[in-house]
């Protein structure tokens, strides 16, 4: 198994997906990362700017299932004022819990047939427990990394994601079309961490989107193919950019870079759907 990739791949992909679509997906806030020196991420680019990153999941109904795409920072940090400083000095902030906005939307975590996580870092994986019955779907190498010795090198909070031992888990050694219709395809990015990967979803009137995770935080570092100090493999972090360049022009779709506020605030969010 190899978790090596290609633009050729992201074409070839492409052409041999069925392009069944979603019925509708919505966007949970799933907090904030305000970070004191933006060049972290973008190394001798904006050093000493502050920075705040938006922080979102995604709720996707495909007929009878609902898939989770990340779960944002972990809801009990509501209760802490200010946020709390996790990894890579990133203060996280929760505004609204992810339960909450659920429930406003008459959806209970039982509801969640599927979970997937671009990658285990916090801002991700944060109430990952409350679903405890979906199937999730995970690279091998994210899953290893998840449950190996190295956690504390690659930024991971095991204790935020310890119960997904117990979940049903399909799991992947590249990319994988969740539903079999080519409505919602996982695609291998490694690069960040181990086994990130990221997300194409088919809107039926929106048209397909790719979510692509922490490939880069914001357009500019996309476009200009920077590398933050601290991704798990930087010539894996650029291919990664360049496969979903591919991806995103062969599918003529949107990308949404997770962590790009400015985007971010662009785009409608739960309660409302996206078709």
């Amino acid at each position: 198994m190899t978790n090596e990739l290609t633009e050729g791949d992201a074409q070839g992909v492409a052409k041999r997906t069925p392009t069944g679509t979603v019925d509708r997906m919505t966007v949970l806030n799933g907090g904030e990362a305000h970070v004191s020196d933006i060049s972290q991420w973008s190394p001798g680019v904006n050093v000493g700017q502050p920075a705040v990153f938006s922080n979102n999941a995604y709720l996707i109904q495909h007929g009878a299932d609902l898939m989770l795409w990340d779960t944002g920072l972990d809801d009990s940090m509501i209760d802490i004022p200010g946020g709390r400083v996790m990894a890579h000095d990133v203060r996280g902030i929760v505004k609204k819990t992810l339960a909450s906005q659920l429930e406003e939307m008459g959806i209970s975590p039982e509801q969640v047939t599927h979970i997937a996580f671009s990658h285990a870092h916090f801002d991700h994986v944060g109430n990952s427990r409350y679903f405890s019955g979906a199937t999730w779907h995970v690279q091998r190498f994210e899953y290893d990394a998840m449950f190996g010795t190295n956690t504390t090198q690659l930024g991971f909070l095991p204790e935020l994601y310890e119960t997904m031992r117990n979940n049903p888990v399909n799991m992947l050694g590249g990319h994988h079309d969740v539903f079999g219709d080519g409505a919602v395809v996982v695609h291998a990015t490694p690069g960040h961490t181990p086994g990130h990967q990221s997300l194409l979803v088919r809107l039926p009137d929106r048209g397909p989107v790719v979510l692509s995770g922490d490939v880069a935080h914001f357009h500019q570092n996309f476009c200009c193919r920077r590398v933050p100090l601290f991704n798990f493999d930087k010539p894996r972090s650029v291919d990664s950019m360049n496969y979903v360049d591919a991806l995103v022009a062969r599918e003529q779709a949107e990308l949404w870079i997770n962590h790009d506020k400015a985007q971010s605030e662009t785009i409608p969010h739960a309660p409302q759907w996206i078709k």
